[in-house]
């Protein structure tokens, strides 16, 4: 599968449906099959940086509906709680990822966030990390190479605010995580 045809399918995916749940089943199904062929993305795409991970823009839809992005870690770097504010596919490409989920709070809630557990995601594995009902979690690079996973999510990822999360008191900040240009 080529990068376009990946973008025409995600693009026809969301001509037929607008229940999240089934758009990320059918990402995920694509991505799998992206991870599994022969597909490479440009090194300038998988370089990390040593003060935080990037998230490196690889398709942005015209309307902003929906992007693919490689987002690459250095192994030890964590991500803050976070959440989306919509629907988020991730495949990994490269390396290795620990997610830790948590329960999402209410809207006013103001107490500890209930944690879910943690999972690894390796090479090729593909999860939804991510539906408007189900949306809160932290992400770190594990192994000793860096991480790079494919995201595609149901907006422009760059652009929108999304909340951070202090899991200690149940604090919302929100926040623009913005674009990362390749060097």
């Amino acid at each position: 599968m080529t990068p376009q045809t990946f973008i025409d399918d995600v693009e026809r995916v969301l001509d037929t449906t607008d229940d999240e749940h089934e758009i990320t089943k059918r990402v995920g199904e694509l991505l799998s099959d992206l991870l599994a062929g022969d597909y490479r993305l440009p090194s300038e795409f998988t370089r990390p940086s040593a003060e935080h991970h990037v998230n490196y823009p690889l398709h942005i839809a015209a309307d902003r509906s929906w992007s693919l992005a490689a987002v690459v870690w250095s192994p030890g770097q964590r991500t803050p709680v976070h959440g989306h504010e919509t629907w988020g596919v991730v495949g990994i490409y490269a390396g290795a990822e620990r997610e830790y989920r948590y329960a999402k709070p209410a809207a006013d809630a103001r107490e500890p966030l209930v944690p879910l557990g943690d999972q690894v995601w390796e090479r090729g594995q593909v999860t939804v990390c991510c539906t408007t009902d189900d949306d809160v979690h932290a992400v770190a690079a594990v192994g000793d190479v860096p991480t790079v996973g494919i995201h595609v999510y149901g907006a422009d990822i760059g652009a929108i605010e999304r909340r951070l999360y202090d899991p200690e008191t149940g604090a919302v900040r929100w926040f623009v995580s913005g674009w990362n240009t390749p060097e």
